[in-house]
């Protein structure tokens, strides 16, 4: 099918209104947050599964790629159609369908930015636990697809945790559901299998989360280091007494400068680390716990706890955490986040490492990461218009999941593999794993229509070995 045919047949299913086909349109949807660039052939707003469905069938029938897309935050190429084709942007479906308090459940639209829902439900008393960087923007489709996480994934669990069930469009159109409001549905665990499979086998159109009923009481803690080993090997401290926080998150100077001449959130210029520790739950037992983790901080020589008293003071200390990557923006014109995770009690061995490669290519990093869960977020920082900078960068970024990877570790832990850790699945899967992944992947979409091109690589690819 021609182009202008195509136009004229998604205008016939969503309206001419919700079809965009002009070169700066297209320019638009060419990449999200990461480097990578391709244009589309069209962008279609539709308003109801019906449409998907109708936009899925005519792409399955005519064999033209699609990728479904929320708010373009993803930070590994996971919404760049490198094939071209149909881009399924959910800006119009966007709605809170239910809130099912004696349930405990909600079921949204795809396209309902997750600090919406997490605002809505806050005044019922209740959270949607799973709080990604971008949770202001990002989209609840989005973290479907990813399996995102966020600093409170230490205590409550990722994005498939809280996923229940899903509506969504196989690839000629069909739409069916997995799971319900029922937990512990028999059978297969379909919803568990499509969460975090970043577009590769269906479009979400609804989704069915689980709520939780809000902490009673919370309290949060800086603890201020002079070298960031000390502030890592507490993490693994706390985790060995059996106390699990909700949060542990790890910021190091870099990021610490950039912050405090951005945000403002009071950390100490001359700190190597500082670690936010939250606690969260019932308030008897909590004031025992907080004592607790201040011992073990002190065993690790901590050189100052600060401790929030108010809410004011507590969304002080958080605001240097949320405004990190804002922050580090300031610093070069462009900045690739890493993502990957070790073994929390690695944490002290990786971040080593991890300077190592910004002496070696010559590229400044910063460190912001979700310490509990070891997984880690290095800030590599360049001018994405000096293509030898880039070029360093890119081999700094394929580095540094190599280390992670050999510390026991993997190469995401909330990011997905997109296009951009394609060659670096090798690291930790065998070619015999990544085919089993392709018949899967065949089974849901034999003519590879869905967001092609990502996730898995393709057999021809394969690289025995990744030297530095």
């Amino acid at each position: 099918m021609e182009k202008p045919e195509l136009i004229v047949r998604l205008k016939e299913i969503v309206g001419s209104e919700h079809v965009l086909s002009s070169d700066m349109d297209l320019e638009l949807y060419s990449y999200d947050a990461s480097l990578d660039r391709a244009t589309p052939d069209a962008v279609v707003l539709p308003g109801s599964t019906e449409e998907v469905s109708k936009v899925v069938t005519l792409a399955y029938k005519e064999k033209i790629p699609f990728i479904g897309r929320g708010s373009g935050t993803n930070l590994t190429g996971g919404t760049i159609p490198i094939k071209g084709g149909i881009i399924i942007h959910f800006s119009r479906m966007n709605r809170i369908l239910e809130i099912d308090i004696p349930n405990r459940t909600a079921t949204v639209q795809p396209g309902v930015i997750t600090l919406d829902l997490q605002t809505h439900v806050a005044k019922l008393g209740f959270i949607y636990a799973p709080d990604p960087a971008s949770q202001k923007v990002s989209t609840l489709g989005g973290n479907f697809g990813e399996n995102s996480g966020g600093p409170h994934c230490l205590k409550y669990g990722v994005t498939t945790n809280h996923i229940l069930g899903a509506e969504v469009v196989l690839d000629d159109g069909t739409v069916i559901w997995t799971g319900g409001k029922a937990q512990n549905n028999p059978g297969y665990d379909l919803t568990g299998l499509l969460v975090g499979s970043e577009g590769t086998l269906v479009i979400a159109t609804k989704l069915i989360l689980k709520l939780i009923r809000a902490p009673e009481a919370v309290k949060t803690m800086l603890a201020i280091y002079n070298t960031i080993e000390d502030g890592a090997n507490t993490v693994s401290a706390i985790i060995a007494e059996g106390i699990i926080p909700a949060t542990l998150e790890m910021m190091d100077n870099k990021v610490i400068q950039a912050v405090e001449a951005s945000v403002h959130a009071g950390y100490p210029l001359d700190a190597a680390a500082v670690l936010i520790i939250e606690l969260d739950g019932m308030p008897d037992g909590m004031d025992k716990k907080a004592e607790k983790i201040s011992e073990i901080c002190n065993r690790h020589h901590v050189r100052e706890i600060r401790l929030a008293k108010t809410e004011s003071e507590r969304a002080g200390l958080w605001a240097g955490r949320k405004g990190a990557f804002g922050a580090v923006a300031r610093l070069r014109p462009s900045y690739m986040c890493c993502d990957g995770t070790v073994p929390r009690t690695r944490l002290p061995e990786a971040l080593a490492k991890v300077m190592e490669v910004s002496k070696k290519y010559d590229v400044p990093i910063g460190n912001v990461f979700h310490a509990g869960d070891g997984n880690l977020h290095p800030l590599i920082m360049f001018d994405e218009r000096d293509e030898e900078e880039k070029e360093r960068v890119l081999k700094a970024g394929s580095e540094i999941l190599k280390i992670c990877a050999d510390l026991g570790g993997t190469i995401s832990g909330e990011h997905g593999v997109g296009i951009e850790k394609l060659k670096e699945t090798r690291l930790i899967f065998c070619e015999q794993d990544l085919e089993f992944a392709r018949q899967i992947k065949k089974a849901f979409d034999p003519m590879d229509l869905l967001n092609p091109g990502k996730m898995i690589p393709e057999p021809e690819t394969t690289i025995k070995t990744m030297e530095f």
